[in-house]
């Protein structure tokens, strides 16, 4: 992993916010139990809550304890009652997963719910309990609230990061969130069963690890992924437990040393590898039980079991129920990044013409989230042990192709946030093609064709010439030099007047007209030249 000063400042400001909320329910006078689950309460608010304002994730935070307060009741009450305390579980694993329909605050709220059920089982937690418990939570989320909000704001000085919906797909059944639900729960229950007959004191595990998994996919490509990397995760964390964690028996004071490391990997590593957070959420938990003083190497191994077959249900879910392709939602991302290309141009070309309301950089932002998404959604057809060559090809040519739309974008509205840029009627008439473009490429899901002869025939008559036998590669690095020479071309120097938006938009004409054939042509048909 690169280096990266802001995630290190976000992992950073986790292990302060954390270790706060811990040391408060410390000089409390609270519990060991108390202080682990106000601390995994304090985690959950600094890793889950993602609104795009600050204002917002303040709400979200403030409103965790009413989702997670009623579950953590139920959890505690139902210790005696199996046969109900698994029905709770799995109602619960179900509504978590739907909230997320209701975007990053319902997100945030299954996530919250179905946690604090998982550490009544991970602590035994009794009723009596519950009042301890409660203020624990709130003095926690308190703590890692002021960290967050008031001493170490990043997010007051940034710009909002831009909300990205969920593919909504329908109603019913056919939207992906309620699909996902079913298939959570179905999973859920399978390494629930399993898990029981492995271990009638740790089968939490394998539910926790069907929940994860399911947790940022939405297809089951994504899905078999992550199960792959979360068992590899742990199964590297059980060797870094054995060799760091069951030597320390428990001690106080290395123990949490090794556990704000562990934090700081969390924070550090989740936004590039799942397989080393992981390995940091393996190390912590081991940590943990440590503390409790039950940790030995045979507890390790069983949650490396665990976690296989929570892996395991996740995989048989996604693959048998209600299956979500891969490529209905790679396509889906793909045709809302096009649409974004799309208003990018349309502000961008506004704001060349004189239009003082128009502002391209919000769908700048905008366009760059979605491309994370499609770029998660690629990534079980682009990962190495992928057999599918074929479909791997065109995912990295479709990959290649929208970096440089997306630097296209970048370059164009930078040049019209220049005061000092000029319009003419051939930048008009370029953001035409462009926007035509875009349309050829996405009118087949309103018109259930594909136009890939329509589109190569359009730009043909535009004076274009397809470039069907070169690699996206080679394209990508030219791109550049020959929009400035078509620009150059139509009268306009590269360098003054409107060239550079030219040149800009030459670049953007040619990518999309590339992205036609891995779009239109069959996943299964090997491209031409590549």
């Amino acid at each position: 992993m690169a280096p990266d000063p802001g995630r290190l400042r976000t992992a950073t400001r986790a292990v302060l916010g954390i270790g706060s909320g811990v040391a408060l329910c410390g000089l409390a006078g609270h519990s060991l139990a108390a202080a682990v689950t106000g601390g995994l309460a304090a985690l959950l608010a600094l890793f889950t809550v993602t609104d795009a304002t600050v204002r917002d994730q303040v709400v979200t935070t403030a409103a965790l304890p009413a989702a997670g307060f009623p579950v953590l009741a139920v959890a505690a009450g139902l210790h005696g009652h199996p046969a109900a305390r698994d029905a709770a579980l799995l109602a619960v694993v179900g509504l978590g997963v739907y909230a997320r329909r209701w975007g990053p605050r319902g997100h945030a709220l299954g996530v919250f719910a179905f946690m604090t059920f998982f550490s009544a089982q991970f602590l035994r937690t009794t009723p009596e309990q519950l009042p301890e418990l409660y203020a624990a939570i709130a003095l926690s989320l308190a703590a890692a609230s002021a960290v967050r909000f008031g001493l170490w704001c990043l997010e007051r000085d940034a710009p909002p990061a831009p909300a990205v919906p969920p593919l909504s797909g329908g109603r019913g059944l056919s939207r992906t969130t309620t699909r996902q639900a079913v298939q959570a729960t179905i999973g859920a229950a399978l390494a629930l069963l399993a898990g029981q007959l492995l271990s009638d004191e740790r089968w939490y595990w394998a539910v926790g690890a069907t929940w994860w998994v399911f947790v940022n996919t939405t297809s089951r490509g994504e899905t078999l992924v992550r199960s792959f990397r979360r068992v590899l995760g742990t199964l590297i964390g059980l060797g870094a437990g054995v060799a760091l964690v069951v030597p320390l028996h428990g001690a106080a004071v290395p123990t949490a040393v090794l556990v704000a490391v562990c934090v700081f990997g969390i924070f550090y590593s989740a936004p590039v590898s799942y397989t080393w957070m992981m390995l940091s959420v393996t190390v912590l938990a081991g940590s943990l039980y440590g503390v409790l003083g039950v940790l030995d190497t045979g507890l390790l191994v069983l949650r490396l079991a665990e976690t296989a077959i929570g892996a395991l249900g996740a995989v048989l879910a996604v693959l048998v129920v209600l299956p979500v392709t891969t490529h209905a939602t790679t396509d889906g991302w793909i045709q809302r990044a096009l649409r974004c290309v799309h208003a990018c141009t349309e502000e961008a070309a506004a704001r060349l013409a004189g239009s003082p309301a128009a502002d391209p950089a919000p769908r700048v932002a905008e366009l760059e989230a979605l491309l994370g998404r499609v770029r998660l959604s690629l990534a079980p057809l682009v990962h190495p042990l992928s057999p599918l060559r074929a479909r791997k090809a065109r995912a990295r040519r479709v990959l290649a192709l929208l970096d440089v739309c997306a630097r296209e974008v970048r370059g164009l509205a930078a040049v019209a946030a220049d005061p000092e840029a000029s319009h003419d009627e051939r930048l008009g008439a370029a953001c035409r093609r462009v926007e035509a473009s875009v349309e050829a490429l996405t009118a087949h899901r309103s018109q259930g064709h594909r136009p890939a002869a329509h589109h190569s025939a359009a730009h043909r008559s535009q004076g274009h010439r397809p470039a069907a036998h070169h690699s996206a590669a080679h394209r990508s690095q030219g791109h550049r030099s020959q929009g400035h020479r078509a620009a150059v071309a139509e009268g306009a120097s590269p360098l003054t007047g409107p060239g550079p938006a030219l040149a800009h938009l030459h670049g953007l004409e040619r990518a999309l007209a590339d992205l036609a054939a891995p779009l239109h042509s069959s996943p299964r048909a090997p491209l031409a030249g590549v």
